[in-house]
């Protein structure tokens, strides 16, 4: 989850939906869910996790592979970015963790993939895959 510095949520992700009762507080606590965090500017980077990993570990893909890979498709990320081009940041958060796993730390790798999937996208445009039959005040 990136966060800013008035708590509005820029952009989130999960992995598993956890029901809570309207009654519960907004802070969530269970044995075996850890969080961490790291503050840049005026995002805050958040990382819910089981037991299973270490802290240090997240808080190293936090800084060394998310926000530096972020750093390297945006030319210095700031929150305009996250919100204006939120599919990109679905794109690079899928290429790094994909069903809670982590499947990639290499920050040149992650930009190599998602270089790729750009050039994919902007060479396959929307009007393309719009059947010409469409009339075309429709396919506006």
């Amino acid at each position: 989850m990136v966060i800013n510095t008035f708590g509005k949520p820029r952009l989130s992700k999960f992995y598993e939906f956890q029901w809570r009762s309207n009654k519960s507080s907004s802070a969530m606590s269970t044995q075996d869910t850890r969080l961490v965090y790291k503050h840049y500017a005026t995002l805050y980077f958040v990382f819910l996790f089981d037991n299973s990993e270490n802290e240090l570990a997240m808080l190293d893909l936090i800084q060394a592979v998310f926000v530096e890979t972020l750093d390297k498709c945006f030319k210095s990320v700031c929150e305009l970015d996250v919100v204006f081009n939120y599919s990109k940041m679905h794109i690079i958060l899928d290429e790094i963790i994909l069903g809670g796993q982590v499947l990639e730390t290499d920050s040149v790798e992650v930009v190599r993939a998602v270089e790729e999937i750009s050039k994919v996208e902007s060479t396959t445009s929307a009007g393309t895959l719009i059947n010409k039959s469409i009339p075309s005040w429709w396919a506006r």
